[in-house]
């Protein structure tokens, strides 16, 4: 599965959470992979709730989301995000705009934990550098 979503983003993602620390280039494409699955994972979910209630289009409310936010307040592109939504839905969905913002806000959330998590694993590590093995550690242990 090639990877969607721009390392860019999600660099700046974890630099927002690294403090003084560097970031590896490995540690943005780990963190990029693991958002995607988690993305993939959750659409799957609200396609069901869609089905369940007789429709082909995922709202908002299929990720559990009733107050979607401000697309300017998001790091994460939304098409990618969108392209991420589809990997593992049918081709008979659709994901409408409101929900392609709520998903992205979920995985940004959702990155800023894993970054702060790898941060103190690279301080613990007495380490300069957040690496891929941090992103890696953090989800043998917390997933």
């Amino acid at each position: 599965m090639s990877v969607e979503l721009p390392f860019a983003p999600v660099d700046a993602i974890i630099r927002r959470n690294s403090g003084d620390l560097r970031v590896s280039a490995d540690a943005a494409e780990e963190l990029a992979r693991r958002i995607q699955e988690h993305g993939a994972a959750l659409a799957k979910d609200a396609a069901e709730r869609a089905t369940a209630d007789g429709r082909k289009t995922l709202m908002a409310a299929d990720f559990g989301v009733e107050q979607v936010v401000d697309r300017s307040q998001l790091e994460l592109p939304i098409a990618p995000v969108d392209r991420i939504a589809r990997l593992d839905i049918d081709g008979r969905y659709r994901v409408a705009m409101d929900a392609r913002i709520a998903l992205a806000d979920i995985l940004e959330d959702y990155a800023d934990n894993v970054a702060g998590a790898a941060a103190t694993l690279a301080h613990h590590a007495d380490r300069r550098t957040i690496q891929a093995e941090d992103i890696e550690t953090y989800f043998s242990l917390f997933e």
